[in-house]
């Protein structure tokens, strides 16, 4: 039931109209929800990602997305990134926004909930361009489950590995994902600071926010 309520209140903040700041308490429910989909990706073998791939890892986006079309049209979401620093240390999270989404023929579902895992320092740069897709930009597949990440071959020459709730996926099937950007403005509100994208990424600048710590605690717990 709580898990129920952030996704509403997230859900509720996206789609708003208007180019108004959003309240704070909407980006810290939008980084809670982040953290429960990533909980609900690990919590099955049959879709949870491998530890190996974590440790391997350097990046992750958390996405959290509207469904409006009961075949392909998706619209209105948001999510979270992170990047993984050089002393294995997750960074803090900076917010996502996505337009769009298509994974092939879908059914059902108010929201698509996806986690993308970044393998290499050039997907990790995406996250600096004003519009990015992984489908287009880096070669993103399925990536393989916990319960078969040891047979898998045919995702080892994958940039971008997805992982997500929606069933129907096998592993090293291409995925095509719509348009991506960062959302600055919300960022840099959450955070009080006027810096960018790659200085709150890449930097110790910034002072950590208590309700991002959760995100970075789990996130770092599963790479360990």
């Amino acid at each position: 039931m709580k898990r129920l309520l952030l996704l509403v209140v997230a859900l509720a903040s996206a789609c708003a109209a208007g180019a108004a700041q959003i309240d704070r308490a909407d980006l810290v429910a939008r980084l809670q929800t982040c953290e429960a989909i990533l909980q609900d990706i690990m919590l099955y073998p049959n879709r949870a990602i491998p530890a190996a791939i974590l440790h391997r890892a350097k990046g992750i986006v958390i996405l959290n997305q509207v469904q409006v079309s009961l075949v392909l049209g998706v619209k209105d979401g948001w999510g979270a990134a992170m990047i993984k620093k050089a002393n294995g240390q997750w960074s803090l999270p900076v917010f996502i926004k996505a337009s769009e989404l298509s994974f092939g023929v879908q059914a059902g579902g108010k929201a698509i909930e996806t986690v993308y895992v970044l393998m290499d320092d050039y997907s990790t740069r995406l996250l600096f361009k004003p519009r990015f897709n992984f489908g287009l930009d880096a070669k993103a597949v399925a990536g393989p489950a916990a319960a078969e990440a040891e047979r898998s071959t045919e995702t080892l020459g994958a940039q971008v590995f997805v992982y997500s709730n929606v069933k129907g996926f096998y592993a090293g099937a291409t995925v095509k994902t719509g348009a991506m950007s960062p959302s600055v403005d919300a960022t840099q509100q959450f955070y009080g600071t006027h810096y960018g994208i790659p200085e709150i990424l890449f930097s110790d600048w910034i002072k950590p926010q208590p309700e991002a710590q959760p995100l970075m605690t789990y996130l770092q717990r599963l790479t360990n």
